[in-house]
């Protein structure tokens, strides 16, 4: 039986042995052959490392039989992670990006502190520089972070379909404890949100994640009904937020334009005759003229008619720098 010619780096027996730990760190189980034809070995010096990495203390389970293969046993605690150049810069890019997203600050700095100190010190230098000349258009976010265990619990119980007990606590200070059959988690500008059912409503909610005091998994089962977008939901709730100004207003262009202009958490886009309704909700009319105009399209103001003033003393200020 002909194996392929090893890769030159991984030519030392010492490393050999390390890359079969990291494929079955990477793979639930493999076969002996498909371990032998990636290491460039054959099956009798791979039965060889995986006695090596059991003297080492990493206990790799050898099942025997036609379909038999070796894997890590269950749940032993891995050595720290084996990562080429690529997937650390990679991990590092990432850290540095999820500040700017509104991660949560302490553990991606801790995180980012300890992938540095494993680099090797050539490729650690670089990464240094990239960090010290990254520049950003979006400014860092000051992140409401949520319990980690709340997270966990959260997913877990829409995996499993499980309902949970939440102590949560509303924008209005308001603390509450109320049963949710979840239907997803979602990430949104910086903040986390869970959606389901709550039966303290009898209805579809959304909740704050880092408002939920606590999370406790119970035994009542549920069906996630056919058809739920938990994003949708999330971005439609949060459109949804009262603020002071109903507005209405008929936009002269198409759907298609308006929804790329127009976040589905800024307003609702409805085609009617002579272009796009857009309804949402604003706290200073101000804002909602500069919005107007900077869209670009000829409109019509419903309501309120409050609006309308402000449009005009927007077109006179911009009038008046024109003419300086």
């Amino acid at each position: 039986m002909s194996h392929p010619a090893p890769d030159p780096g991984r030519s030392h027996p010492t490393t050999r042995v390390l890359a079969m730990l990291e494929l079955l760190q990477a793979h639930h189980r493999m076969t002996g052959a498909d371990l032998a034809r990636r290491l460039g070995v054959d099956e009798r010096t791979v039965r060889r490392y995986a006695a090596r990495l059991d003297d080492l203390g990493v206990p790799v389970v050898a099942e025997r039989g036609r379909y038999g293969g070796y894997r890590l046993m269950p749940g032993y605690k891995l050595p720290p992670l084996m990562l080429t150049d690529d997937e650390a810069v990679a991990v590092v890019l990432g850290l540095l990006a999820g500040r700017r997203l509104g991660l949560p600050g302490q553990a991606t700095e801790s995180a980012l502190a300890k992938v540095q100190r494993v680099l090797p010190a050539a490729l650690r230098d670089r990464v240094q520089a990239l960090r010290e000349t990254l520049g950003f258009t979006l400014a860092a976010r000051d992140a409401a972070a949520p319990s980690t265990g709340v997270l966990l619990t959260l997913a877990a119980a829409v995996r499993e379909r499980r309902r949970v007990r939440l102590r949560y606590r509303s924008w209005q200070g308001a603390d509450s404890e109320r049963d949710l059959d979840p239907y997803g988690l979602v990430f949104h500008s910086g903040r986390w949100y869970a959606t389901g059912h709550d039966h303290r409503s009898g209805e579809v909610r959304t909740f704050r994640v880092d408002r939920i005091a606590s999370a406790e998994p119970g035994t009542a089962a549920y069906e996630i009904p056919a058809g739920v977008d938990p994003v949708g939901h999330v971005t439609r709730s949060l459109a949804g937020v009262p603020y002071a100004h109903e507005v209405e207003v008929l936009l002269q262009t198409t759907l298609e334009q308006a929804r790329r202009r127009i976040p589905a958490t800024v307003a609702t886009l409805t085609e009617s005759a002579g272009g796009v309704v857009m309804t949402t909700r604003a706290e200073h009319l101000d804002g909602m003229a500069r919005m107007l105009a900077g869209l670009g399209w000829p409109f019509v103001i419903r309501r309120p008619d409050e609006l309308r003033g402000h449009v005009r003393d927007l077109a006179r200020r911009l009038d008046e720098q024109a003419g300086r």
